[in-house]
């Protein structure tokens, strides 16, 4: 009987230093918590909201690059490239709505 194993995802590789990101990111958002607690000056609080933002969007384009380098091109190379396409657009859509 054989273990199954994880599939191999556009990010497989850099799993660990996304995840170190992500991190970073989180304790920024407990830093922004803190400095909303202590009544810090609000274009300091968004200010530290914009650089959130910028490692997210970093972040989902780091994504978008592994998913179409990997996920897009095997689909291609299989012949779903036409589903795999409108699943990156949509996906390029979202990752780009803001308020």
């Amino acid at each position: 009987m054989t273990t199954p194993t994880a599939p191999t995802r556009g990010y497989t590789a850099s799993k660990d230093q996304l995840q170190s990101r992500l991190r970073r990111i989180e304790g920024q958002v407990r830093g922004i918590q803190k400095m909303v607690d202590e009544d810090r000056y609000c274009i300091d609080v968004l200010t530290q909201i914009s650089a959130i933002q910028a490692a997210l969007d970093k972040v989902g384009l780091g994504l978008l690059d592994g998913h179409v380098r990997h996920c897009v091109t095997e689909a291609s190379q299989n012949g779903h490239s036409e589903e795999m396409s409108t699943e990156l657009m949509a996906a390029v859509g979202r990752l780009m709505r803001r308020g």
